[in-house]
């Protein structure tokens, strides 16, 4: 019983600590002809709008589309929080939340698995990120040579199709157990690119992570990485984060 106690406050501690930064993100929606995004972004600390500071754009994966905008921080929030990131790693970061039946990507599902479609028009929620980025670059200090945009699993696949709609805009990208219709990407064949999936993926296959490089090599890409987990399912992320240069690389990276 001693040794249950012990184990609920610590799980009581985590879940207050987790909350607690959370809140660090300021709740915000962008609200577009009738449409509305909801949004959190976190500031540097000491922030000063007369300096200029690197852009996340972070995409989150299906099963934390909503509207309460509190459950796209479930997953890459804490590493922004995290103070020794923040103090290394002063940046600007956006996390936006997909509609309950939206998607960052232009996708066709199928039983067994997923098509990517090679659309000119983005996804309306896509076109409401793309507004919103738009916004912050404007009204926030922001360094355009810093821009960085990742997701994972629907947000992986978001990732990619914004990338590929804006290739100027990006200094680097990673994509996260995601995929992309192979023919758009020798738009993007300069941009840093570091693609992660679980060899065991189960939902979103490793292949299309796989093809994305292997397509992004032949037109000559040098800034291309496909890091493969072995034996991971479709939680890829978790071993994504814990890589010990994740942010370093990205944040290394300018245009």
């Amino acid at each position: 019983m001693k040794k249950f106690f012990s184990l609920l406050c610590f799980f009581l501690f985590f879940s207050m600590l987790s909350q607690a930064q959370n809140e660090l993100f300021l709740k915000k929606e962008f609200i577009y002809k009738g449409d509305t995004l909801p949004y959190r972004i976190l500031y540097p600390e000491n922030y000063n709008k007369s300096a200029s500071y690197p852009l996340v754009l972070f995409l989150h994966g299906a099963g934390e589309r909503g509207n309460d905008n509190e459950k796209q921080l479930v997953h890459g929030a804490s590493l922004f929080t995290d103070p020794q990131n923040r103090q290394k790693f002063p940046a600007i970061v956006v996390f936006p939340q997909c509609p309950e039946n939206g998607f960052w990507a232009p996708i066709k599902e199928w039983d067994n698995g997923f098509s990517f479609i090679n659309s000119k028009e983005p996804t309306p929620s896509m076109q409401m990120v793309i507004r919103l980025l738009k916004k912050i670059r404007k009204e926030e200090a922001v360094d355009s040579r810093r821009i960085y945009v990742l997701g994972l699993s629907m947000g992986g696949m978001g990732t990619f199709d914004l990338i590929c709609r804006q290739p100027k805009t990006f200094a680097a990208a990673i994509p996260i157990c995601g995929g992309v219709s192979l023919e758009r990407l020798k738009k993007v064949k300069h941009m840093p690119i570091r693609i992660y999936h679980g060899g065991s993926d189960d939902v979103v296959s490793p292949e299309p992570s796989r093809n994305a490089y292997i397509e992004l090599k032949a037109h000559g890409s040098t800034k291309v990485e496909y890091i493969e987990f072995p034996g991971v399912k479709h939680n890829s992320w978790d071993a994504a984060f814990a890589q010990p240069d994740f942010l370093s690389w990205l944040f290394s990276q300018k245009k």
